[in-house]
């Protein structure tokens, strides 16, 4: 990214969103506009391409808070035509009633040259220039973000999903140094290299980035076709992500270096995958122990029963005790959700007494006969509470 981008694009009014936007918003504002305008959703469409790109390149300056930060700084001191001095007025205009030594502020003999607090420190965080550099210090990569959506049991058990990204990546054509094949690039001979050049204007002198080279440092005689000299281009590709086992939904998995290529070499972002997961039939989770509701008879919960449940895998028997009453939870140590130091949660089953809607004859006058034989009230001791209370 150049600096001539950083001081003429716009990056914030691409995406749709004022400068103090916090992250979430940007990123939920992106990511409607990538929706809208990406090249699967758009075939053959140019202007929906091109504005695609846009907002990814806006995108991956405002999702890294450094390079924000450089390119607010860069706009707040360039964007409006002029470098600009304390008290708001601009070095060199007329009527500025200034009378400072700009040494102090560029590092220089006003403090002993070491340039502490000086905006050389401005311009070394912005440009990578300033004593002691040959070139601006290239950036890291932008952070990528998808989403996949697994079924319940890829979730648990894990899986190799495949996972196809637009995004801004190192030109192919040019192995990103932004020149025709068979050519490279030359070093600026404005700035030697640097970036910056130094300018005297109204009696006083500063730094500012090379024109010639928008503060790259390097020219490109020969631009490479397919980027046009930008050494980037959005390409589609497609990964395979391994997502762990026991992975909920809502989750974030961070793969490293898979994600926008850094400026000349320097490292890639990375990739942030959001995993979202169907729900389950029958199963449901919390945290790692799988949850499940299991109906028996009365007399199953009466006189006690073994049931065959089922799990993630096998089927496996729960005893039933004597006089288990409806909504009871019975515990199966390690039958539940897988984790990724090889154990796994609890298989929590929960009791759900099921009363039939139709009784056979022989059912009634067994039930019957039943009750006749437990005359015993299970609502008495309401009333006996009710009476304690008043």
């Amino acid at each position: 990214m150049s600096t001539k981008d950083f001081i003429e694009k716009d990056y914030y009014k691409a995406i749709g969103v004022p400068k103090d936007a916090k992250p979430a918003d940007i990123k939920k504002a992106y990511r409607k506009l990538a929706r809208q305008y990406h090249p699967d959703a758009n075939k053959g469409e140019a202007k929906s391409e091109e504005r695609f790109k846009e907002i990814s390149e806006a995108y991956d300056v405002l999702s890294d808070e450094k390079r924000r930060k450089e390119y607010d700084e860069a706009r707040a001191l360039f964007g409006s035509g002029g470098f600009r001095v304390p008290g708001g007025a601009r070095a060199g205009s007329p009527g500025g009633g200034f009378n400072f030594d700009l040494g102090d502020l560029f590092g220089g003999a006003g403090n002993g040259g070491g340039g502490v607090g000086g905006l050389g420190d401005i311009f070394g965080g912005l440009f990578g220039g300033g004593a002691g550099r040959n070139t601006r210090t290239p950036s890291r990569g932008a952070d990528v973000e998808t989403e996949v959506t697994l079924d319940f049991d890829e979730a648990t058990s894990g899986v190799t999903v495949p996972l196809r990204l637009a995004s801004p990546h190192t030109c192919t054509t040019c192995a990103g140094t932004g020149a025709r094949p068979g050519t490279v690039p030359r070093v600026c001979p404005n700035c030697t290299g640097t970036g910056m050049v130094s300018r005297n204007q109204g009696g006083f002198g500063f730094s500012e980035p090379c024109r010639e080279c928008r503060g790259r440092g390097l020219l490109v005689d020969h631009p490479c076709p397919t980027c046009q000299g930008s050494g980037q281009a959005t390409t589609e590709r497609t990964i395979t992500v391994r997502i762990p086992p026991g992975v909920d939904d809502g989750q974030r998995i961070r793969v490293a270096a898979k994600g926008s290529p850094g400026e000349r070499g320097a490292p890639a972002g990375d990739l942030y995958v959001i995993v979202h997961v169907s729900p389950h039939r029958v199963f449901a989770r919390n945290g790692d122990n799988l949850l499940l509701t299991v109906p028996v008879t009365f007399a199953e919960a009466a006189l006690g029963a073994t049931v065959t449940v089922p799990t993630l895998k096998e089927p496996v028997t729960v005893k039933i005790p004597p006089g288990t009453s409806s909504g009871r939870t019975l515990r199966v140590r390690g039958r539940g959700v897988p984790r990724r130091d090889g154990t796994a949660g609890d298989l929590l089953v929960t009791v759900e007494v099921a009363v039939p809607k139709k009784l056979s004859s022989e059912a009634k006058d067994a039930l019957s006969a039943f009750a006749a034989a437990t005359p015993e009230d299970p609502r008495a001791h309401l009333s006996e509470l009710v009476s304690r209370h008043g």
